[in-house]
């Protein structure tokens, strides 16, 4: 050990550990909650993971976990119990909760009520409306938010933005990266008739690829106009990936895992309103497009966009039913299969989901194996299978798109600035989860 080194409390001992120069075996140490080296440190008190691979802690940067005011749904404790379960070290969650999150007393509420009861790090989204718009520059300061977000098509309430004029001054006020939901509701409206009531199928047919790409081709024009950077949340076809590309100097992106692995020809038939999300689960041509355009490098991340409802409230008649199912849990054990089944390596997961997260959105101290960034690490089994089970699943809704999947790839230990989170499936002793720092919030 260097002499100019802090000695560490305890090491993670003889795992492969994926640093920025690649895969390593070796100890990583820790102390006061980081990372203090990498390397081999012989009398230090260990926890063994020889044969697992330690990962930088993973980041979902889109999940709902509906408090203040959907509690029946989902809460911060139990969404973010979920996380810890399935190996996720961080979560940036969304405003459409009731009332929304769209002021300066709101996320400091939120901030609140997740002090020492989020099991993982947090940070929260201010929702943009017209009515907030010019104090969003001081809002997105807040330290412990995400940024701004914006809802273009089909929100609740207050939380819609879809006119060019209030985008525009949306994004003309502040610095930050703008998050985009990126339909559009005139379209969308207009196509009303298309759904096809107990058919939910017809949701896709209802909320097209036209609508999404027409979203997306106008805040790719006014974010330009803006000079403002934007991260355009959960793309649902190839032809969206395809401009983006092309717009990569004030455009970054995310896919979900459930647009990469369900299809419309299995999913509706065999899901029924389980799967109707927003945008929605769309054709297997489009699966196969999203993994052509990841491996193309496009995507920036991978969010689960966790959106519980309710087995009462999905099993209303659609299109009486609500959008959005559970994925912070599973996120990672089904990217893992992914990786696998050869769809994608390794080193690109852990970009999408530590490294590109801190990269976009200026994260302070995550995202990285390396000495002085915090201690948060994901310890998978990458050789272990795993079956989704509905006692696994922590979410208070209690159930996931794919329960009874078999996957390859099992998540052993979740590591927090050094707290151990979860370890084989059990909680760690307390809940400890801090607000997330970033460069622009600090």
């Amino acid at each position: 050990m260097n002499e100019t080194q802090q000695a560490p409390e305890w090491v993670l001992s003889g795992g492969t550990v994926h640093t920025p120069s690649g895969p390593v075996i070796a100890d990583v140490g820790i102390a006061d909650g980081r990372i203090v080296g990498i390397g081999h440190y012989p009398g230090v008190r260990k926890v063994d993971v020889t044969g697992l691979d330690v990962l930088p802690g993973v980041i979902d940067s889109q999940v709902h976990f509906r408090e203040p005011g959907l509690e029946h749904k989902e809460d911060l404790e139990s969404g973010s119990r979920a996380a810890v379960l399935g190996g996720v070290t961080a979560v940036f969650e969304m405003p459409n909760t009731n009332p929304n999150t769209d002021t300066a007393d709101r996320v400091h509420d939120k901030l609140a009520r997740a002090h020492h009861r989020m099991w993982c790090d947090h940070a929260f989204y201010v929702g943009a409306t017209a009515e907030n718009a010019p104090n969003l520059a001081e809002l997105e300061r807040i330290p412990g938010t995400a940024g701004v977000k914006i809802f273009m098509g089909a929100s609740t309430g207050s939380l819609l933005v879809a006119e060019d004029e209030n985008l525009a001054r949306v994004l003309a006020s502040g610095r930050r990266r703008v998050a985009i939901h990126a339909e559009d509701e005139e379209r969308m409206n207009a196509r009303k008739d298309f759904r096809v009531e107990g058919d939910p199928a017809s949701h896709p047919v209802w909320r097209d690829d036209e609508s999404a790409m027409l979203a997306t081709r106008r805040i790719l024009r006014l974010a330009r106009e803006a000079r403002r950077p934007i991260h355009i949340l959960h793309v649902t076809t190839p032809a969206e990936l395809a401009v983006i590309s092309r717009h990569r100097d004030i455009a970054s992106c995310e896919v979900t895992p459930q647009h990469l692995t369900l299809a419309a020809e299995d999913a509706y038939p065999r899901l029924g309103t389980h799967a109707q999300m927003n945008p929605p689960i769309r054709s297997q041509a489009h699966v196969d497009g999203l993994w052509y355009w990841l491996q193309q490098g496009v995507p920036d991340v991978i969010g689960s966009d966790h959106a519980p409802h309710t087995l009462e409230e999905k099993a209303k008649t659609y299109p009486a039913s609500p959008s959005g199912m559970p994925g912070v849990q599973t996120l990672l054990p089904l990217m893992l299969n992914h990786v696998a089944e050869g769809r994608m390596t390794l080193e690109r997961l852990i970009d999408m989901t530590s490294a590109g997260v801190q990269r976009i959105f200026g994260l302070v101290g995550k995202g990285r194996i390396a000495a002085g960034y915090d201690a948060d690490f994901t310890i998978v089994d990458r050789k272990g299978r795993f079956t989704v089970t509905e006692d696994w699943l922590a979410s208070r809704c209690e159930w996931s798109p794919f329960t009874g999947m078999d996957l390859k790839g099992r998540v052993v230990g979740t590591v927090i600035r050094g707290h151990t989170a979860m370890w084989e499936g059990q909680l760690g002793n307390a809940a400890v989860g801090e607000p997330l720092r970033f460069a622009g919030a600090l």
